[in-house]
């Protein structure tokens, strides 16, 4: 029974949770997005303190890797390296748009989800967001990618598909006008990453310490300062 600390920074929302095997034991969130630096630390000592356990008491620890924002993919993935280099513990990587896509099936318990495709989208700035498309399974029906949307956008799937979109990038989406297209109301908790970050656990797939780094899925540029 693996007892594993779960670490989110990733979007306008973060937290961490506890859990243990697939239950969440105890769990802090914060929705103010400049604060995820400071809110973290503080955070994990809360919970663990709140819980009754210690950090040597965790088997891993679960970042959400990204997409996202590039502050909070550093934050998040900075925090969970520290703590599995300090406690030598193994390092699980997840990427935030599975997550979300898990959290959006999870509110789709009353449909037949074998025709849907789960389409989680994270803004990033004007009509462009960071998403992907996954099945009823969590497979991956289209890779992460930065798309530009427009009223034609996905139009592939919803021919055939039922297509729930979701995420804060979501309302940009309803450009598309198509009876196929649902648009949900799911807000992701990093609960969710309960379940995804157990079955990597027990799939023993953890990350490299000394080369992982955040999913950005764009280039990140750091403008040069000229003297």
């Amino acid at each position: 029974m693996a007892l594993l600390l779960n670490i989110d920074t990733a979007t306008e929302r973060a937290g961490v949770c506890l859990t243990r095997d697939e239950e969440v034991l105890a769990i802090l969130e914060t929705t103010e997005q400049k604060n995820h630096a400071s809110f973290i630390q503080p955070a994990i000592k809360q919970l663990l303190a709140s819980s009754g356990y210690n950090l040597a008491a965790i088997n891993a620890v679960a970042v959400s890797a990204g997409p996202g924002s590039y502050t909070g993919l550093r934050v998040g993935l900075a925090t969970a390296k520290g703590l599995c280099y300090a406690l030598n513990k193994p390092l699980i990587m997840l990427n935030t748009l599975e997550i979300m896509a898990f959290a959006s099936k999870k509110h789709q318990k009353h449909r037949d989800l074998t025709n849907i495709l789960f389409c989680p989208m994270i803004d990033a700035r004007r009509m462009e967001v960071f998403t992907a498309l996954y099945d009823h399974s969590l497979n991956i029906v289209s890779l992460p990618a930065a798309v530009i949307l427009n009223e034609m956008s996905f139009s592939a799937g919803l021919q055939q598909h039922i297509v729930v979109f979701s995420g804060s990038g979501s309302t940009k989406a309803r450009v598309i006008q198509h009876p196929n297209a649902v648009f949900g109301e799911t807000t992701y908790s990093v609960g969710e990453m309960a379940v995804l970050s157990s079955k990597a656990y027990k799939a023993s797939f953890f990350a490299n310490l000394a080369y992982s780094e955040p999913f950005y899925l764009k280039e990140f540029y750091k403008p040069i300062r000229k003297n």
